[in-house]
């Protein structure tokens, strides 16, 4: 496999782990906006499930050779983050 071809696949692997990350976070917003509170066991699943669902991917990734490890630490940290501040701009609005 030449260079530039693995280079793009590697490219576009990381754009698509990027995009499941950020619609994970649009899914969030919309719960949160519109259906069930952080407290809510339904939010949690969804969040717990989509979360997971992602490292899997980044785990697949990484395997293959596709993202390197810290790359994809970064993907779930930088995730993370967000849902944070998310979590807690929810919080801050509720008082």
């Amino acid at each position: 496999m030449s260079s530039n071809v693995a280079l793009e696949e590697n490219e576009q692997a990381l754009a698509l782990l990027k995009a499941d990350a950020d619609k994970i976070l649009q899914l969030i917003k919309v719960q949160m906006d519109n259906l069930t509170m952080p407290q809510c066991p339904l939010y949690e699943e969804v969040l717990d499930t989509q979360m997971f669902g992602l490292s899997r991917e980044i785990n697949f990734a990484v395997r293959l050779n596709l993202i390197k490890e810290d790359t994809g630490k970064e993907i779930m940290e930088n995730l993370e983050r967000e849902l944070s501040a998310l979590h807690e701009a929810a919080q801050a609005q509720k008082s």
